[in-house]
């Protein structure tokens, strides 16, 4: 650069304080020309080459023609209506809000977030920080912008890292650049700060990447639905009316038309299919976005550093981030027809008083993503199929309730003319008690415990079948309405992690074996170290869960002999339900605390296995997170329903922990009212602290951290100027970023399996999973409209890894309820007693029959009663067992009434499995996974589409013969009658073999490779 004396001004070297300069650059330099000239972002990055000491920084910028009136625009000059784009949500206000360029014109798709600080150094480059020195005028044809800034020489030395990641942003920014993509800055008045960098994709830029992403968008072809007729359209209308007031009121999304259009993927050579009637608003603001961000993943830095993508930048520090931008405010101020769509969403999806509505799916997806839209859809269906499960289960609970007084075993126990008495409960300190003292907990256990259970655990394996295939229905519908049928996975960059590592392998194997290249893929032996350490801490993990059980069962032990020998007897009486209520208490926090310790242990986990791309990332840590959270949840549980009281022994022979206290017993009522408390804290505790507390109160906690620090950190000094008001890009980057929806669906699955694999236990599992739903719905929409970033619209076809869950769950309920059906209620026991045993073929002497008789000559020494109520009046102690009685032969040995019982268990077990898999199968067999109406208009949109490119090749031909006939009319008569009969020739000699067949023509014949044969003919249509 040619270095020119600045008249009236001294050397840069001279200047003992500072140097004035004035630049002709406006508030927000723009860079929108496909020559790329590196302009700095703030004016201390200026490297000032310090030639004689002479300079000119007017060499350093350069505007393009077409542009230069445009800069000076105001963002109220103009109002830029949104055109096929369903809601208008463009205004003034919102130009004014950060949502456009300085023009008012160009709309920011995305915006890179990086901090900076500014350095300089005393050698042969100078960087300027503005304080006003001296005048540099850089004016156009037209006008002369002068601006008055103020610079300082900063003596302090540079930091080689911020150098360097300099240096890879210009790179980067400058790739982006010629990608296509213009870039606007803002002029940095501070020291050091967070400085943001805003991107617009134009026309060309837009067209080109919807055409290589094959995005679809509707074209002017159309067609009217079918409508129906008779007494089936006369419930649909009926239907429609009723389901009015649940509506959310979005314009245009739930409209009544009949109307269809249909979606073909863009193509530069069809624009006349599209309705395009204005090109900067015919893609919506995620697709925009979206483009975008494909750019940003794809664009490399091959100069400064061996990266590829945005991301990579972000995990090097280069960039603190990248998210576009919200549709302005989410509060309504003006009114309600000019909404746009983030004030939609919150006020028709976001809010409480919202809750009885459906969900506006159709607008989730259009501003979020298909990924989102299709969580929220699920979780839509999910909640509304509970409704019929919750409504069983309240039925089996009343019943239950109806039947108490006639329950003939909850009868017997609570006769105290049977006079049953029970053996000591621990040994020395524990009297001997009646069984009519456990009159209450026998008369609840009747609540769960009854045949009503039996058909509600098969209507709930049936109902978990229905819903997986009323899911895949509702999936392919959306992927029809939303035009996912013919999407393809997309090749995805290796992540950060993974290149990195490649790189140093590269290094290393360069370094030994002196070659030109390196290996190009990780192996199994690379990641072999990281296996290990996986499976090593995923065992360690498994041994801490069951250690925390264990922990658990020794204090609900220990405190209930510490009771047992309090000489308070309202204390003895309540003895079993203060240990179970305190030991589930304190069971749910540590399964709060650990949920989270595993959480972040799962994410060190996959990160040394070092996975390649973020799909792989995803699925392998959503596999683990699973993995260890369901057995963190579901372990206790599974210690009630199948092994509490199998181990305890029987009285004289019980099974001591530590030699000192006795394995637990179940109540006398049985294990099935227990494992209903244990899991109704268990799931209500977990829907109540972790899905909304936690949701609530953790990200305001870290907003609030955020926010101080950066107070702390940030300077204070703002070079005397006023700062701006806030822009969009500022109010967004104070959200909390985006972490994925793994968390989210965590939930609802673990949630599903309280529905699904304790539901004999618990009936109003599904009421309570659909109140914390409807809840969770709101929260989760308050929380994506409000108080995150704006996600990156992602394409997806399904919900991916978490239906083969959902699936595996499903089926897992069936072996699961038959269990707890056959183990741990009394269900089995009543029927074999019924139609076994029982004289008159009623329930009467049920109780009896399952209490076993014990000598109480034959405690061992130290175990029998200290002192007694009783005295020497007991002989005889009942205890529940099916054991022989000690006058017989085979004391105290299983009877033969134990083997029957067991047997009949095990039939129950196998039947009741292949009876709801057999019905399971049914039911998919019986449901279609795509629907009819689906199946007939993709048929008809083929249709469609093949007879409009049909007319569209007749066409061509019909051009093309014209012109040769136009040719022919030009060229001489000799000419003309030569080719006439070149042409009959041609024509005879195609006649000798067989007439060819007209071929439909393909979408690719339309594209714009040109055909690799051109001996190639097609007959007219």
């Amino acid at each position: 650069m040619a270095n020119r004396a600045s008249p009236g001004t001294d050397p840069p070297y001279g200047a003992p304080e500072g140097i004035k300069i004035s630049t002709a650059i406006s508030e927000s330099s723009s860079i929108h020309s496909d020559k790329f000239i590196s302009v700095p972002r703030q004016m201390s990055e200026y490297d000032l080459d310090m030639i004689n000491g002479l300079f000119d920084p007017s060499d350093y910028f350069e505007e393009r023609p077409e542009t230069r009136n445009t800069m000076q625009q105001t963002p109220s000059d103009s109002k830029i209506p949104v055109v096929n784009n369903l809601l208008d949500s463009d205004s003034p206000e919102d130009m004014n809000n950060g949502l456009y360029f300085s023009d008012g014109k160009r709309k920011v798709d995305y915006v890179l977030v990086y901090h900076f600080r500014r350095h300089s150094s005393l050698g042969h480059r100078l960087s300027v920080v503005s304080n006003g020195s001296f005048k540099i005028t850089v004016g156009t044809k037209d006008s002369q912008l002068v601006q008055e800034v103020s610079v300082d020489v900063d003596v302090e030395p540079p930091d080689p890292a911020d150098r360097e990641k300099t240096s890879v942003r210009e790179e980067f920014e400058a790739s982006l650049v010629e990608a296509g993509l213009e870039i606007e800055r803002d002029k940095e008045h501070k020291t050091h700060g967070t400085s943001f960098v805003r991107l617009h994709a134009p026309w060309q830029v837009l067209s080109r990447e919807a055409e290589f992403l094959k995005i679809k968008v509707p074209t002017i072809k159309s067609y009217e639905l079918k409508e129906e007729k008779g007494f089936s359209g006369a419930m649909s209308a009926l239907w429609r009316k009723i389901n009015q007031p649940f509506q959310p009121k979005v314009p245009h999304l739930n409209s009544n038309s009949r109307t269809k259009y249909i979606s073909h993927s863009f193509s530069r050579d069809k624009l006349h299919l599209y309705n395009i009637q204005q090109k900067d608003t015919f893609f919506d603001n995620a697709t925009r976005s979206r483009i975008v961000y494909e750019i940003l993943r794809r664009t490399s830095c091959t100069r400064t550093c061996q990266t590829t993508g945005i991301i990579t930048l972000i995990a090097k520090g280069v960039y603190d981030c990248a998210f576009p931008l919200h549709d302005g405010d989410f509060n309504t101020t003006g009114e309600e027809e000019q909404r746009n769509d983030r004030q939609l969403l919150h006020d028709e999806w976001a809010r409480y008083r919202a809750f009885y509505k459906y969900q506006p799916v159709d607008l989730i997806r259009k501003y979020f993503g298909e990924k989102i839209g299709l969580y929220f859809a699920w979780l839509g269906v999910y909640t509304q199929l509970l409704i019929p499960a919750s409504i069983v289960g309240v039925i089996v609970l009343f019943y239950g309730y109806a039947t108490m007084e006639t329950n003939v075993p909850s009868m017997e126990m609570c006769d105290r003319r049977q006079n049953f008495t029970m053996c000591p409960l621990c040994d020395g300190a524990c009297d001997y008690w009646h069984l009519s003292t456990a009159c209450d907990t026998s008369r609840a256990s009747h609540l769960f415990d009854n045949p009503a259970t039996v058909f509600f655990a098969v209507f709930m394996s049936l109902w978990a079948a229905m819903f997986m295939e009323h899911w895949k229905r509702r999936q392919i519908s959306l992927n029809h309405s939303w035009d996912l049928m013919a999407l393809e996975e997309e090749e995805e960059h290796p992540r950060p992690q993974y290149e990195s590592t490649l790189l140093q392998k590269r290094q290393r194997r360069s370094k030994r074996q002196k070659a030109a290249s390196g290996p190009r893929k990780l192996t199994w032996r690379d990641r072999l170290p990281g296996y290990i350490i996986n499976i090593s801490s995923i065992l360690f993990m498994f041994g801490l869960t069951f250690s925390a059980v264990f922990g658990i069962i020794v204090y609900r032990i220990t405190t209930s002999a510490l009771m047992a020998m309090s000489p308070d007897p309202e204390t003895k009486s309540n003895v079993r339900v203060t240990v179970t209520a305190t030991a589930v208490i304190i069971n749910l926090l540590v399964i709060l605390i650990l949920d989270e310790i595993y959480g972040a242990i799962a994410v060190w986990l996959t990160e040394l296995e070092i996975p390649k791309t973020e799909r792989d990332f995803e699925e392998r840590l959503i596999l683990k997170a699973f993995l260890l959270k369901f057995m963190n949840a579901y372990a206790p549980i599974f210690y009630v329903a199948f092994f509490k009281g199998r181990f305890a022994g029987r009285p004289g022979d019980y099974v001591y922990v530590f030699n000192d206290y006795r394995m637990e017993e179940c109540a006398p009522g049985g294990c099935l009212i227990e494992l209903c408390i244990q899991l109704s804290i268990i799931m209500l505790g977990k829907q109540l602290i972790q899905n909304n507390i936690f949701e609530i109160g953790i990200p305001k906690l870290k907003k609030l951290y955020r926010t101080l620090k950066e107070r702390g950190a940030s300077p204070k000094d703002t070079d005397n100027q006023q700062a701006r008001a806030p822009q969009r890009w500022d109010l967004d980057y104070d959200l909390e970023p985006f972490e994925g929806l793994a968390p989210e669906y965590m939930e609802m699955i673990i949630q599903f399996g309280f529905v699904s694999l304790f539901v004999a236990s618990f009936p109003l599992a599904p009421l309570f999973a659909l109140l914390n739903n409807i809840i969770e719905i709101r929260l989760d929409a308050k929380k994506f409209v409000t108080e995150l970033r704006r996600p990156d619209a992602v394409r997806a076809k399904d919900i991916g890894i978490w239906y083969n869950i959902l699936n595996g769950i499903g089926k897992f309920s069936v072996i699961i309820n038959a269990f707890v059906i056959s183990f741990t209620s009394d269900f089995i026991p009543r029927l074999v007693y019924q139609y076994m045993y029982s004289e008159t073929g009623t329930m009467h002497g049920f109780i009896d029959h399952t209490l076993s008789y014990f000598n109480v000559t034959n405690f061992k020494p130290g175990t029998a009663p200290n002192s007694s109520q009783y005295g020497k009046e007991v002989l005889l102690c009942r205890y529940k067992d099916y054991r022989e009685p000690p006058w017989s032969p085979e004391a105290y040995q299983f009877s033969k009434q134990y083997w029957s019982v067991l047997a009949a268990r095990l039939g129950f077990v196998i039947l009741f499995q292949n009876l709801v898999m057999f019905l399971s199968m049914l039911v998919d067999w019986m449901i279609p996974d795509m629907p009819k109406d689906i199946s007939e208009q993709l048929k008809k949109e083929k249709t469609m589409m093949v007879d409009v490119f049909l007319r569209e090749e007749k066409e061509k031909i019909q051009l093309i013969h014209s012109l040769f006939a136009k040719d022919e009319a030009g060229k001489p008569e000799g000419e003309a009658l030569l080719l006439k009969q070149e042409q009959e020739q041609a024509q005879n000699s195609g006649d000798a073999g067989p007439r060819t067949r007209c071929r439909a023509a393909s979408f690719s014949q339309f594209s714009r490779q040109s055909p690799q044969s051109p001996s190639v003919r097609h007959t007219a249509v």
